[in-house]
């Protein structure tokens, strides 16, 4: 009598239900996400490990990933080493860096515009993402707002907003879950910071020049979708618009700098001002 086929499984890794089962009561497949980079999976693990569903890693992790194996152990959750074609599989993609977390997303807070002017007692910036698209540039702005101590990032609810997402986490480096991360109507936010806040649009061009730039009380820097950036009844509203000046080479000026690259600027200078 042949043995029985192995049991099938889905991108997720987890054993496909065979007719008839009944799915077991937890957060639903589409729900979740693959978080991949040991930087990330880490960040995750040691920040909420309520979240994460399964880990799966090829062999040369194992030791570096013993305290999330022990964490799910814990929890009786699944973690297991797999060939590199797999984890690929299981991720969705050849990025993964060796290990993916299958997770629940984290989930976006509220914004509190009484809490909100409180933050300014602290002193520090913090940042207005209104309408940046692509998760690749969502994940290395959060990068390099972390970097440089940037705790709180409010996410403009407007349908081109990247949300947190596969690829958002694996460029972030772990930094999704190191920073705050709030939604809100632009309105409500400009509401909420404006009497507390120095709200500090950004342009190309035609603004005070970075360099020129002083702040009479903490500043919260709006950056806009990476084709047209903020729009102009966004920058009305703004208390100041600024400007990265550029440097004129033979040949002309390059237009612009990437938002990504954009942003570490600005939280460099924001945090030496």
């Amino acid at each position: 009598m042949p043995p029985p086929a192995p049991p099938r499984r889905n991108k997720f890794g987890k054993r496909a239900l065979a007719g008839g089962e009944s799915p077991p009561a937890r957060t639903h497949e589409r729900e979740l996400i693959a978080v991949c980079g040991l930087a990330a999976v880490e960040a995750l693990v040691a920040r909420d490990p309520g979240r994460v569903e399964r880990l799966f890693y090829v062999p040369r992790l194992a030791r570096q990933l013993a305290a999330p194996r022990r964490v799910l152990a814990d929890a009786r959750k699944p973690f297991r080493e797999v060939g590199a074609a797999e984890l690929a599989r299981i991720a969705g993609t050849v990025h993964h860096g060796g290990v993916v977390a299958i997770a629940r997303p984290r989930p976006l807070l509220a914004l509190d515009p009484q809490a909100a002017r409180r933050w300014a007692v602290d002193g520090r910036p913090l940042l207005i993402l209104d309408g940046i698209g692509n998760p690749h540039n969502l994940g290395a702005i959060v990068r390099s707002a972390a970097y440089f101590g940037v705790e709180r990032i409010i996410l403009v609810e407007r349908p081109e907003q990247a949300l947190p997402s596969p690829a958002s986490y694996r460029i972030s480096e772990g930094a999704l879950d190191r920073v705050m991360l709030y939604q809100a109507p632009l309105s409500v936010a400009f509401g909420a910071l404006k009497p507390a806040f120095r709200v500090v649009g950004t342009v190309l061009g035609r603004g005070v020049p970075l360099h020129a730039f002083r702040a009479d009380r903490p500043v919260a820097l709006v950056l806009g979708n990476e084709e047209h950036g903020l729009d102009p009844a966004t920058l009305a509203l703004c208390d100041t618009v600024i400007t990265i000046p550029g440097v004129t080479i033979p040949g002309g000026q390059i237009q612009s700098l990437n938002v990504a690259a954009a942003a570490a600027i600005l939280f460099y200078a924001l945090r030496s001002g």
